[in-house]
Formats: structure tokens, sequence, C-alpha cells
């Protein structure tokens, strides 16, 4: 299999670049669904294409495409056939033109398929090799320590032609999780992890990848094999498509979260940083970044070939199983009651004594941070949500944005109305015609936020300390400013960047002698070329920092 792919594309395998020049400050990354902007007559792969060139070649490098493949349900990650591209989104011709364009991620969402998917179809009918591929359990199995990320039950009842059968279904009952104790489904998903690089993927998410192995007995959450399994995918790729890169996705608690880095080298190059959205959140709701301070101190990667993709806001919700051992259980409490108070839903899981506990927060990014049904101006909710974004965007790794956070939407309860699903708050479908004319509106709130989301990211490109690589030290500097300092990997300049997290002025003191700083050493803000702030013989900058004020100051190093 893989001499056949290598003969078919010897290019991926030659001029392989270092790992350090495979992801640069220039790069950043959408993610966004096929459909999330439609208009009428149009493939809604092609209106993505031409909108997304129009308006965001210059400052994104990267499209996360979530699932495009023909599905039955979840919005796409119950995938019925892994090749195809759904009807309705347009055909691998405009996969292949966007790709032309971007740098593009695909979902492995390899987990479970659907339950109208042609293998689970076999199955049914007792078809070889399909009897194979799912797990069919006894119900009276003790699977008390199964960890469940959802309510539904863990096993689905189903007719085949040889009686009723019980499958493992993980999320849903439509969702049928794959045996990969069956070393043909293993070589099934590893022939399709080289279609999706065959066909474009210069990224590979590795949806929900901590389920892939089950064992009874067990919690069949991050069991060794699973691991196992991704360092084969690791191999295979390095051995015929070596800057394709690996990326897993665990919603689950921060140290669980980072195993999937391996050892630096065997495993993913790129995991979701999950607890960061729960820790901003929870910083700009007590107006207090110490906990983000303290946690964001500890992020270091076992090497110099992995990185952070950083996130706040996803088609899912804001998980907050990674804020466990990092935040209480009442500041957990209190972040589901705001997710209330502003609009939204908080999603359960079954715990290990089967009560409900807390999964993830179902709210928009700019609700979260902003009260639907506060009289407060549009210009301080603005602030708010962007200097929320620029920490995002500063973070040492890659940043991942959602279409929803760059387009500043708000909760869309009519869409859970209508589906029933709580996730569809965050989830809405665009037309192109009414988003173009928000966007070219300076009054509207989308217009605001996608114009100052693009100084953000020009100003990222065009400073090599935010290269994803680049060293970061965080800096306690005041309680509610989360502030710290990146380091170009050649020592060329730096950038000490301030973030407050509070609705008050914040009066700063800088001393340079803490920082290594020269007095005399002239700082300009990155976000405002006109303002330099030099280094007085004293050695100290004492600076007002606006509510809701970012400032990102280089320094430049003398060579």
């Amino acid at each position: 299999m893989l001499d056949a792919f290598q003969a078919r594309n010897p290019h991926l395998r030659q001029q392989v670049r270092p790992f350090q020049e495979r992801l640069t400050e220039r790069d950043a990354m959408l993610i966004t669904y096929g459909d999330q902007i439609r208009e009428p007559g149009r493939p809604p792969l092609e209106t993505l294409d031409q909108l997304l060139t129009q308006r965001l070649q210059d400052v994104l490098s990267a499209v996360h495409i979530l699932p495009f493949f023909p599905y039955s349900s979840d919005d796409g990650f119950s995938v019925i056939d892994y090749r195809a591209v759904h009807p309705e989104l347009g055909t691998w011709a405009h996969i292949h033109r966007l790709a032309a364009h971007f740098r593009l991620m695909f979902d492995a969402v390899i987990n479970h398929v659907s339950r109208q998917s042609p293998w689970f179809q076999a199955f049914l009918q007792g078809e070889e090799p399909y009897t194979h591929y799912f797990i069919v359990v006894d119900p009276d199995t003790d699977l008390s320590q199964v960890v469940r990320p959802r309510t539904t039950p863990l096993l689905t009842p189903v007719e085949t032609v040889a009686g009723v059968k019980h499958v493992w279904t993980t999320f849903s009952p439509d969702q049928v999780d794959l045996n990969y104790a069956e070393p043909r489904v293993l070589r099934e998903i590893l022939d399709l992890l080289l279609f999706y690089v065959e066909n474009g993927a210069q990224f590979l998410r590795l949806d929900a990848v901590a389920f892939l192995w089950k064992e009874i007995g067990t919690s069949c959450l991050h069991r060794p094999q699973t691991h196992r399994l991704v360092q084969l995918f690791r191999a295979v790729l390095d051995e015929v498509a070596p800057e394709v890169m690996l990326v897993t996705e665990t919603n689950v608690p921060h140290q669980e979260n980072i195993a999937y880095f391996g050892d630096g080298y065997n495993e993913a190059q790129m995991v979701y940083n999950f607890s960061l959205p729960p820790l901003t959140l929870h910083a700009f709701a007590t107006e207090d970044a110490t906990v983000l301070q303290r946690w964001a101190a500890t992020l270091h990667t076992p090497s110099d070939h992995t990185t952070w993709f950083n996130f706040l806001a996803s088609h899912d919700g804001i998980g907050v199983r990674p804020a466990e051992g990092l935040l209480g259980p009442e500041a957990i409490q209190a972040l589901c009651e705001r997710t209330i108070r502003h609009g939204g839903f908080v999603s359960y899981r079954t715990g290990p004594d089967g009560t409900p506990l807390p999964y993830e927060l179902n709210i928009t990014y700019y609700d979260a941070l902003n009260d639907p049904h506060s009289a407060e101006p549009l210009s301080v909710q603005v602030d708010r949500f962007m200097a929320s974004q620029a920490i995002l965007v500063s973070l040492a790794g890659l940043p991942g944005i959602y279409a929803h956070s760059l387009l500043g939407s708000r909760n869309w309860r009519q869409g859970v109305e209508q589906t029933g699903h709580y996730r569809t708050i965050n989830r809405q479908k665009l037309d192109r015609s009414t988003l173009e004319a928000e966007l070219d509106d300076p009054s509207h709130r989308r217009h605001q936020i996608f114009q100052r989301y693009r100084a953000l990211l020009a100003a990222r490109q065009r400073e090599p300390a935010f290269h994803p690589l680049a060293p970061q030290t965080v800096l306690p500097l005041h309680p509610a400013v989360f502030s710290f300092l990146r380091t170009a990997r050649h020592g060329t300049s730096q950038v000490l960047c301030l973030h407050n997290v509070s609705g008050r002025e914040v009066e700063l003191e800088i001393r340079a002698d803490e920082l290594g700083w020269l007095p005399g050493d002239p700082l300009q803000d990155l976000l405002d070329p006109n303002t330099r702030f030099p280094l007085p013989a004293s050695g100290v900058v004492a600076m007002d920092l606006p509510a809701y004020g970012v400032r990102w100051l280089r320094r430049e190093v003398a060579r």
C-alpha cells in the first residue's frame, strides 16, 4: 500500500522542510463548515473558496473544513461515505480548488461510522469481513468503568440476519464504533488517511481519537493501544508524506490531552489546547487572569517538532473537562450558570456513579463573554471579545479561528429549537449577500470584529516572535492582565503581550531589568504603530492599559 502510494506521489517526499519551517508566524487556520456560507445556485464549497480568497487570503494560510462527507447526523460527524464529498456541498474538484489557495485540514472521523454506512449495512447482513468491523458486547457485561462523553446508552441493539446484537456506540446510537482489534479495519483506515493526503490534506485532525481502543474492564480511554495506533499513523505519514501533520482532538483534562505528543517525535505534531477556552472565559468572567497565567506558565511541548493548536471556539461547545484540576467545582459551576444567563445551554455526561456531570458549554464565544440581555455599548462588548481573541492569536502555537468568532456571531437559539441539539446554537449557516452587507457596514458588529481580527492577524504575520515555536515566558505583572513575552527564535526581537481581562483601566509598571532590557530601547506597539514607549534611564515604563485593552510591545534586539 505504501509503495503504491509513494509511486503515485513521489513529490511528497521531495524537498522536505525542517519542522521549524513548516509552520511560521504567517500561519493561521480558519475552522469552518463547507456550507458555512450559502448563496443560491452555487455549490457552498465554491462560495467558501471565493469569499475566503477575496477577503482573507492575505491573513489566513489554512482552512479546516469540518466533515464534508455524506452523513446521517451530528452535522457531519456520523459519516456514511469517507471517500465522497457531500453532493449538497460540491465535489472533489471544489476541495482541490480550495487546496490550491489554502493549506487544508481534513477530519479523520475514524472512531465510528454512521449506521447508514455501507460497512455497517454489510454487518447487519452478515457479510464478511464486515461482521468483524464493529464491537458486539453482551448487554449483561459490566461496563461501569467506561468513561463516557454522553448520557446516551453505550450499547445499541440492532437487528441483524443473525438476530439482535448490541453494538458499541460511544457518541450516539447513529455512530457505531469501529473495531481496531480487526487488522482489516486498521488497514482500511490507513488507506483512508493516505487518500485524504492524496486529495490535498496537509493536516489530519484525529477526531475523538482517545476512544479508539476498547478493552472491557478499563476506562476505554487513552489505552496504550490507542497511543500505538497514533504512532503507527505518524510512522506511515513520516514514511511517504513527511510534511503532513497529525492533530489530535481529545476533550479531556490537560495532562491526559498532552500525552498525545508522545515523546515529541512519534505521535501528533499538534494537540488541541483544550484548556485554553474555559480558562480564558474564566479570566474574563472573574476579571482575574491568575489561573490562566499559572496554567500558561506550564505550557511546554516535549520537542521542537511539536506545538499547540490553540483555539477558543469550535463547532462544539466550550469543554469543561479540560478545566478539571485547574478550576474548582464552584468555578466550573459559575461558568455553567453564566452560560445559562447568557442564553446558552450546558451539555452533560454520565459520571462513574451514574450522576450527570457538566461536559461542555453550548454558546457562541461572543455571547459567553457578553450578556445578550445587557444594555452595554457595542464598543465595550467588541473590546472585551477582541481582547480574548488577541490572546489566541499571540500565544505560542498555531491559532485556529472558528468562523463564527471571526464573524462575531451571537447565539442561534432558533436553530436549537429546530434540531433539538444544543450544539446547533453555534452552527448557524449564513447567507452570503446578507453577510457581506454586514461586513461592509462600519456600524455593524460583524464589520468591527472582522476588521480588528484582520489587524491582529496582519500584525502576527509581520513579527518573527509570533512563530509557533518561538519561546514564551509568562509574566505575572498584574492579576487583571494576562501578560507574556514572546522572543523570536533567532533573537532578533521580543514582543511583550499585554491583555487586560477586566473592565477597568489598569496601571502597569514594566521594569526593564526584570526582562533583561536596557534603558533606551524603544518599544513599539504592533497594533498601533504610532504609539512608542521609550525606556527611560530609570528602566521603568509606566503605562495605563485601558479596560479590555491590548498592547503588543515590540523591542528590536541589536545584533
